[in-house]
């Protein structure tokens, strides 16, 4: 019998809001990351900050709180899934305005979204694959409120005829839960510190991830270097390795020169601490890092 952190719907919808959201500051904050907004800077953004990411993730709370509780023990039907989709556009409207009008988490919106409503569907008691598995069916429902104008990512899947988004929400997301969440559990067991697990689960993401936030900024150059420096990280033995902390370095430069960010795997680095933190019992009741302001 899974451990709850509050009793009944409302206790659990608070829960998961505040976990969502910690989970996004985590994948902000943890460093160093190839590319990406860090502690360290901006990586290869000129409009993103650390403090500007955490603002970010803090405006989204209401949103995760919203879709949890109005998810909860309610079946996968179009109803929902038209819900879901309102809420996350409303969510976005409102990250929008914390931010100055600058895209900061919309992809985290859409897997973080799906993952806490999927979730609440099964009231916190659901294991990962069934966590996963809700998802997917969410993500392949219909929602004819969805705006019909192609954002960068899709048109990246377009043009160079890739998964997105879209895809790896409907097929359960693959790169979490079986490459993502493995990895990170790995790493821990072999003595890695939670950064540098934190930072191989990122690399097991990006050695075969689409990443469309890399294609639309560098194409299927960026793509290729992204995906062939992550594998070199984990072949070196990760992070916890001299050797592999190495080729992370030599990753960021490359990242860097070509002015990419893989921002789709940050977007599921953040989903997959959110299912860990799901998955784990002894985390249902513990408080959440003091540092985390939540």
């Amino acid at each position: 019998m899974k451990l709850q952190p509050q009793t009944g719907e409302e206790g659990g919808a608070q829960w998961l809001a505040r976990v969502a959201t910690h989970s996004l500051i985590e994948e902000a904050r943890l460093s160093p990351k190839p590319g990406l907004v860090d502690s360290r800077g901006s990586g290869a953004h000129h409009d993103l900050t650390l403090s500007l990411m955490e603002r970010s993730a803090h405006s989204l709370s209401p949103t995760f709180y919203a879709l949890a509780l109005q998810s909860w023990q309610r079946p996968a039907d179009i109803a929902l899934r038209q819900l879901v989709g309102r809420l996350g556009r409303e969510g976005e409207a409102q990250m929008m305005e914390a931010t100055g009008g600058v895209n900061t988490h919309r992809g985290a919106i859409w897997a973080l979204g799906l993952l806490i409503s999927a979730a609440a569907m099964c009231a916190l008691e659901g294991s990962s694959e069934e966590i996963a598995a809700n998802a997917a069916k969410l993500a392949s429902l219909p929602d004819s409120a969805a705006p019909k104008i192609f954002s960068k990512g899709l048109c990246a899947t377009r043009r160079y005829r890739v998964p997105g988004a879209r895809e790896e929400a409907q097929q359960g997301f693959p790169h979490v839960l079986q490459l993502a969440l493995p990895q990170l559990r790995r790493s821990r067991q072999s003595g890695a510190t939670e950064q540098q697990a934190r930072l191989d689960a990122l690399m097991a993401i990006m050695t075969s991830l689409s990443d469309t936030c890399v294609l639309s900024r560098a194409g299927l150059e960026g793509l290729e270097a992204m995906q062939s420096g992550a594998r070199s990280v984990l072949a070196a033995g990760g992070t916890a390795q001299a050797k592999g902390r190495a080729a992370l370095e030599q990753l960021d430069k490359q990242m860097l020169a070509l002015n990419a960010s893989p921002g789709g795997a940050a977007d599921l680095l953040a989903a997959t601490l959110l299912i860990d933190r799901i998955a784990c019992d002894d985390a249902r009741v513990s408080p959440l890092p003091q540092h985390s302001h939540l």
